[in-house]
């Protein structure tokens, strides 16, 4: 199977609410033996298939994306498993919120999209509709790009800017998933039950989670681009948990396996997307 991903250069005024924007072909038939696991980063996605469908399953619910249909992913903070629909090529476009970039598009409470795959439609109805027209009238790819940009700045500042949120989830980042909530109130002055109220409502988690699920982007991402017993032995790694019994503890809630058991699988196709 053939497999090319483009990075596109998102509009200067999507820059910090949109993390990644790409394209995503494929030639030939998916890859047989690989469990196509993806694990939860720290981005909701809007995607759109252009060639061939796209199948995701979470907590044993399927979600099939048809061509030309806008799909919306919320904040995952559990794995899912995703393939094309049938063995023929494919293509895809997509875009990756950034944590405090979501809720900029969309007018929802987030905490009901929550590890859930979504057609737009069924949030914005004949809006989504419209759009989805358009973009499969495009005859190039470079066109379906453009229309989809056009279309994330159709929806760009739903809601105003919330600082003490997007202050937050700076300091979330910035400090790779380690601040606790007890530092977020001391910094903020609000309560945990504020911030956790505020996170669920424009990010679907909250801070403690958001957290937890950096802290495990930060070793998964080391993990699709080395050695897996290197990693897994590595203490270095374990400075962002208790210890290890913790570290293996998060690492089934995002994968659903130990990691002794995902080594022993296929997975290059979730690897694939994870680092794109």
């Amino acid at each position: 199977m053939q497999i090319n991903f483009q990075h596109i250069a998102p509009n200067p005024l999507l820059k910090g609410y949109v993390e990644k924007l790409w394209v995503f072909e494929s030639e030939g038939k998916a890859f047989s033996d690989d469990i196509k696991l993806i694990v939860p980063n720290d981005r909701m996605k809007l995607a759109i298939p252009f060639r061939n469908g796209i199948l995701a399953a979470v907590e044993g619910k399927s979600h099939l994306t048809k061509e030309h249909t806008l799909t919306l992913t919320g904040m995952m903070d559990m794995p899912l498993n995703m393939d094309i629909e049938t063995n023929e090529n494919s293509g895809t476009l997509c875009a990756e919120f950034s944590p405090r970039g979501a809720y900029y598009f969309f007018k929802l409470n987030f905490n009901e999209i929550k590890n859930k795959v979504l057609s737009l439609s069924d949030i914005l109805g004949s809006v989504a509709k419209r759009w989805e027209e358009r973009i499969a009238n495009a005859e190039l790819i470079d066109d379906k790009v453009s229309l989809f940009q056009q279309f994330l700045l159709s929806q760009f500042l739903q809601h105003k800017e919330d600082r003490i949120f997007e202050f937050c989830v700076g300091k979330i980042k910035s400090s790779e998933g380690k601040i606790t909530v007890k530092e977020l109130e001391k910094q903020t002055g609000y309560s945990s039950r504020w911030l956790n109220m505020k996170f669920v409502e424009k990010l679907g988690v909250s801070p403690k989670n958001l957290a937890s699920i950096i802290r495990f982007k930060n070793y998964y991402e080391a993990l699709c681009n080395g050695s897996h017993e290197n990693l897994i032995h590595n203490n270095s790694y374990y400075h962002y948990y208790y210890d290890q019994s913790h570290f293996i503890k998060d690492f089934k809630r995002f994968t659903g396996l130990t990691p002794t058991h995902l080594s022993k699988k296929i997975n290059d196709w979730g690897r694939i997307f994870y680092n794109v």
